[in-house]
């Protein structure tokens, strides 16, 4: 048992070290242009806008607080590769009859971290920073070429950014103007524009920007029934979530059904259609969407989630990057592991329950847990439904990942060498689970 324990220890310690320069490099790696805010590459997202001009729409959404880096170039139209002259002649062509071919949009590329900047800050200040009503071009830059767009890279984002069209339509229409005109896409042929154009109104401070919005905020509509604010004295101090709705949110309903419902959590939420914080509370910010779910410590605003995109294990990794230890998150969120002998519940043999650390889901019982001698806690059977496996060929070795079916959280991995009646040995990183023992008998 020595030898076997001494080749899992190297082992470990050979994968920390892989994934230690990785992170390394990743960090290093740095977008073309970047904003304030340093970032781990490795969680970055990209997005793409539309605002007409991309000299001022690049000044506008770089000053996003948060933005990690954003650069300038053409998407959207049907031509694989262009540069600027490509673009303008395209439109002299549409323009004369001569093409019915789609022009690329003048586009800005911003790149965030969702766990840091969530996406609905970009589109209210996308939104504010320009006519989305305009048809035909921003202002005085008139072609399709200066269209109003936003070109999502996954179906998480397509879902608030359409969110965030139905809100501000709303604001739109509240204030006298017509329907929202913004092509919303998956990105389509992005090439990078000249040197030139990068940085534009950084190297020309007195340069053209061209830009000029409604004047008209982002956010949830004045109108409507007021509700009075929860009571802050009656929720729970130390960490209390709010889960802010609206009456008419189909999403809303869907984050309940999702997520809400079966709640196990160990931090508590309560639910309101108030836009304010809990008397004596403090927001950070005003409200830009519903559903938002608002983490306050010590009555004021930690973090939110904006929006809901259909994506559960997206919510519960924003909220575990509030409730997880360091050592936990490197485990659940980077597929980290554990040295052997040192995590948690390695040595618990009291009967109970053995839970996911975010969201509570019952992952494993105690008396399917046995010594296997590897040095983590090893179980022979999981709870009905608690896990999801996927294969796993990361250090030219061939595995089966196990993952929480609730949170998508890293667990361990699972091999064929186990006792019965299952055969099967789940072999769990510790410090991500949280053991409950059984309620003793009287």
């Amino acid at each position: 048992m020595r030898t076997e324990k001494l080749i899992a220890l190297l082992f470990v310690m050979l994968l920390t070290g892989a994934a230690a320069l990785l992170g390394w490099r990743a960090l290093h790696a740095s977008p073309p242009s970047t904003g304030d805010t340093p970032v781990d590459a490795r969680h970055l997202q990209d997005i793409y806008f539309g605002m007409g001009c991309f000299w001022g729409a690049e000044k506008r959404l770089r000053a996003v607080p948060g933005v990690a880096a954003v650069e300038v170039g053409y998407a959207g139209g049907d031509a694989p590769q262009v540069n600027y002259r490509d673009v303008l002649d395209q439109e002299d062509r549409i323009r004369s009859g001569r093409s019915r071919a789609r022009n690329h949009a003048e586009v800005v590329r911003v790149r965030y971290d969702p766990k840091k900047l969530d996406l609905m800050t970009l589109l209210a200040a996308f939104w504010e920073n320009h006519d989305p009503t305009q048809v035909g071009g921003q202002g005085n830059d008139l072609g399709s070429n200066y269209r109003s767009a936003i070109y999502y890279t996954n179906d998480q984002q397509k879902t608030l950014v359409e969110q965030s069209l139905a809100i501000y339509q709303q604001n739109l229409s509240h204030a006298g103007y017509g329907r929202i005109t913004t092509e919303i896409l998956p990105v389509r042929h992005y090439n990078r524009a000249e040197e030139s154009h990068q940085d534009y109104l950084l190297k020309n401070p007195n340069g053209y920007c061209g830009l000029g919005g409604t004047g008209v905020k982002y956010g949830l509509a004045a109108t409507g029934t007021a509700y009075a604010p929860l009571d802050g004295a009656s929720l729970a101090h130390a960490a209390q979530l709010v889960v802010y709705e609206a009456e008419d949110c189909p999403y809303c309903e869907r984050f309940e059904a999702d997520v809400l419902k079966h709640w196990n959590a160990t931090v508590p939420f309560v639910r309101t259609r108030s836009q304010q914080a809990p008397t004596g509370w403090t927001l950070a910010k005003t409200l830009l969407a519903t559903p938002t779910i608002v983490l306050f410590k010590d009555g004021k605003e930690v973090s939110r989630f904006t929006g809901y995109p259909g994506d559960p294990q997206k919510f519960w990794q924003w909220l575990g990057f509030h409730l997880l230890t360091p050592a936990q998150q490197q485990i659940a969120f980077e597929n980290g592991t554990e040295l052997p002998g040192t995590g948690a519940n390695l040595n618990e043999h009291r009967p109970g329950t053995y839970y996911d650390p975010i969201s509570g889901a019952a992952l494993f019982r105690s008396d399917a847990k046995f010594d296997s001698a590897c040095g983590w806690p090893s179980f022979f059977e999981p709870m009905p439904g608690a896990l999801q496996f996927q294969q796993d060929d990361s250090h030219g070795m061939h595995r089966v990942e196990v993952r929480s079916t609730s949170s998508g959280i890293h667990l361990g991995h699972v091999f064929d060498d186990g006792p019965p009646p299952t055969g099967k040995r789940y072999c769990i990183n510790g410090t991500v689970l949280r053991f409950v023992p059984d309620p003793a008998k009287t």
